[in-house]
């Protein structure tokens, strides 16, 4: 019961790890890379599909992104889904072509983004430590009921802590390094 409670534990912690870096890789750090796009949702035909499943998204150059509908009615919707998103970019359309440019990161900018990178982590860390609580809880329910003894329950509580101590000091890792990038110039 203790080693499916702590792999439980485990694997829970490691999609919350999972998370935070599909959503540190949302915040753009000035570079263009295609992955910016996945969550950008377009209207196809009633339904609100990713843009990567109505169009091809390739890099340009470094601070471009271009987007190739794979219908010629589509590169209006997709312009203006890519415009209305969060993510602060301005398409251009040349022909069947919509051209993302990646605009400069001001140091203001760049540190609202550190701001939101840092707000990400510590959405991150409380997901970890629920999670914790979470196993110690049924721990403690399972000593109650007489299911493992008193050692065995102290030992699996001290094995989830150093679980949770480890995924935080990840996602500490993962913040310093998306903050390191964000403020390259």
């Amino acid at each position: 019961m203790i080693p499916e409670l702590k792999k439980t534990a485990e694997g829970k912690m490691q999609k919350s790890l999972e998370a935070l870096k599909n959503d540190l890789q949302k915040i753009r750090t000035g570079r263009a890379h295609t992955g910016l796009l996945d969550h950008v949702q377009v209207d196809y035909y009633g339904s609100l599909v990713p843009v990567n499943q109505v169009a091809n998204i390739t890099l340009i150059d470094a601070r471009t992104i271009g987007v190739q509908p794979w219908e010629k009615g589509m590169a209006q919707k997709v312009e203006k889904a890519i415009r209305d998103s969060d993510l602060g970019l301005n398409p251009a359309s040349q022909g069947d072509l919509i051209r993302v440019p990646m605009p400069a990161l001001t140091e203001e900018r760049r540190k609202e983004m550190i701001k939101v990178v840092r707000h990400e982590g510590e959405g991150a860390k409380v997901a970890i430590r629920n999670l914790r609580r979470d196993a110690i809880a049924h721990l403690k329910d399972a000593l109650k009921k007489g299911d493992i003894p008193e050692d065995d329950e102290r030992k699996a509580q001290d094995d989830v802590q150093k679980l949770t101590d480890r995924y935080v000091a990840d996602v500490d890792k993962m913040l310093a390094q998306k903050e390191a990038e964000l403020m390259q110039v």
